[in-house]
């Protein structure tokens, strides 16, 4: 059996509140004896408080928070590296992008004007590109019929498909690739 030093509640076994505290008056016992013998106890001014000790709580407590911080700067660590090298790859691709010409393949024949425009066009800005004649090519024609058009020129660049000879459009989508005249 437990006596508090503060109200002399003689503690029972059926009491509910942690074994350092008193059921009755909520002080923890350690810090009533402590405070009681000093004569600093707040409740004989008027101005109850409950005291718990906590000289064994903060050291615990500040060891939890200094892991805490710990881990949230590994982590924040980590995907500060991450978000990093993400960054740096997708700077890479934009400029190899940038730097590397896609593939351009011409459809066409020996008699098309259009055809001869787009050589043209292409030979006049320093692009590199394939010209299959869909008549004398028996590779340019089942690859000519794979992409479903009607008419010629058929210009692939990349993975898009211009039907005939748009200058606009064609000068739009090689405008990085294009001679500066």
């Amino acid at each position: 059996m437990r006596t508090c030093p503060k109200c002399n509640y003689i503690r029972k076994e059926t009491d509910n509140c942690p074994d350092w505290q008193c059921p009755s008056c909520q002080v923890a016992y350690n810090k009533a004896a402590d405070l009681q013998g000093a004569g600093n106890y707040h409740a004989a001014a008027g101005n109850p408080r409950r005291h718990v000790n906590t000289s064994a709580n903060t050291s615990s407590s500040a060891w939890k928070w200094v892991a805490l911080v710990f881990i949230l700067a590994g982590v924040s660590l980590q995907s500060y590296s991450s978000w990093k090298k993400t960054r740096t790859h997708r700077a890479e691709m934009s400029q190899q992008a940038a730097t590397s010409q896609p593939v351009i393949v011409l459809y066409g024949t020996t008699w098309c004007g259009y055809c001869a425009a787009a050589r043209e066009f292409f030979n006049a800005n320093g692009i590199a590109y394939k010209d299959l004649d869909v008549e004398k090519s028996n590779e340019g024609y089942q690859a000519y019929k794979t992409l479903g058009v009607q008419g010629i020129p058929a210009i692939v660049i990349g993975n898009d498909l211009i039907e005939g000879f748009d200058e606009g459009r064609v000068r739009k989508k090689l405008e990085p690739w294009l001679r500066k005249s």
